[in-house]
């Protein structure tokens, strides 16, 4: 009996019992299914984290003041405005293309009848390159005069906007506010970002940094320059990183007086480096989801071979009459092998479009997390369905290959 005609014999017999058949493919539906969502909605969470740090701006490394890991040193000395323009210089750091600085004060703004308090960042002009983030059409940014005569101009996160005017798309450049009770024109306002793994990043409100601290703060140093929180150091290229990094730990610890390892008073992270350790959490627990998903998966093949075990025994009498008219036991084998993988890749099949169905609703219902399913996803939903029919009606189909005819005919 060749293989066709094992297939129209196979797909008979389920036809006969089609409920059953619908009802022991719900296990393989379900897991397919929750393995491929499961699958994409972890590589969509990995995209989407990525795409914010992304935003921050690319080849950036954060410094800041830090408590230092060793007790031989308590004082912690302060990022100042001289050690960045410092690093700015090709000679201390050649692997660095700029350093933009942002210093932050606790603020009180007023506009109008409306009040609210947000922390308020004095920055330098490069920082929306850096940051890669410019102003709606309309506005400017803080420019390198405003820093030169701490002119008290501002612009605004479209947060602030919406609290302090009603509205986010409110255009209020020109109008003045009140920041610590000191008058500010309004001179731009930023292009609105997604709110996300970074929280809501339209609440800022800048001005220039010597604005900052000088008439609303008094941050002067002992080394003649003025105390910034970061610095948001933009190295050449993405491969020379990790010796902009070299490059900042050796100025910085001569600058700050370190004299024994674990004394650092400052910290330095590699955006890429943070964006690779939270891939790795994400790739982690996107497996382990899948895993969990996979159970379902061998509950729905042991429920395969739960019901092919039924039918062996159910047709025994058929066996043994087509065993007694000549057919052979790899025959047998074959027919029940079949029905089992039938049953097995239709439930994939169902299943990896009820995954596709539950990546567009993740994609209606959450619009900033990209979903989608890949080829791979599918592929290996696809094998797993298939070894799953195999392994869990192999059993099932030599049981009835192995019965001898006159047993067979005999069963009742």
């Amino acid at each position: 009996m060749n293989v066709l005609e094992s297939l129209r014999i196979a797909i008979g017999s389920l036809l006969i019992n089609r409920l059953r058949a619908v009802l022991t493919t719900l296990g393989i539906i379900i897991g397919v299914g929750a393995v491929i969502s499961l699958v994409s909605l972890g590589r969509g969470v990995e995209n989407y984290i990525a795409a914010q740090f992304q935003d921050l701006g690319s080849n950036i490394l954060f410094v800041f003041s830090a408590v230092p890991a060793s007790n031989t040193r308590t004082t912690i000395m302060p990022l100042t405005t001289i050690q960045g323009a410092a690093l700015n210089s090709p000679s201390v750091a050649p692997s660095i293309r700029q350093v933009a600085m942002e210093h932050q004060i606790a603020g009180t703004v007023i506009a109008e009848a409306k009040r609210t308090t947000v922390a308020v960042s004095g920055v330098t002009p490069n920082f929306e390159e850096v940051r890669n983030w410019k102003p709606r059409s309309g506005g400017t940014f803080i420019t390198q005069s405003d820093v030169d005569n701490a002119a008290r101009v501002a612009v605004l996160g479209t947060t602030i906007v919406e609290r302090l005017y009603g509205d986010k798309n409110e255009n209020p450049v020109g109008r003045t506010i009140r920041i610590n009770d000191r008058v500010f024109t309004i001179v731009g306002v930023m292009e609105e970002k997604s709110a996300g793994l970074l929280g809501d990043q339209n609440t800022v409100l800048y001005i220039p940094i010597s604005t900052a601290q000088t008439r609303l703060d008094e941050s002067r140093t002992k080394d003649g320059g003025y105390q910034v929180d970061v610095f948001y150091v933009q190295a050449v290229s993405e491969k020379l990183m990790d010796q902009a990094t070299v490059e900042i730990e050796v100025y910085l610890t001569e600058a700050h007086n370190v004299q024994f390892q674990g004394e650092q008073d400052f910290q330095i992270i590699n955006q890429k480096d943070l964006l690779t350790s939270l891939g790795q959490i994400t790739g982690v627990l996107t497996a382990f989801l899948a895993l969990i998903a996979g159970i379902s998966l061998l509950v729905g093949g042991i429920g395969i071979m739960n019901i092919m075990l039924v039918s062996v025994t159910e047709r025994t009498r058929e066996i043994g009459l087509r065993k007694a008219v000549g057919a052979r036991g790899s025959d047998i084998l074959s027919q029940f092998l079949i029905e089992s993988l039938i049953l097995s890749i239709i439930g994939g099949m169902i299943g990896i479009g009820l995954g596709w169905v539950a990546t567009i609703l993740v994609s209606i219902f959450i619009p900033d997390l990209k979903v989608s399913i890949s080829l791979d996803a599918i592929l290996l939903a696809t094998i797993v369905s298939s070894v799953v029919g195999i392994v869990f009606g192999l059993y099932p189909a030599y049981r009835a290959a192995r019965m001898k005819p006159i047993d067979a005919l005999r069963f009742e």
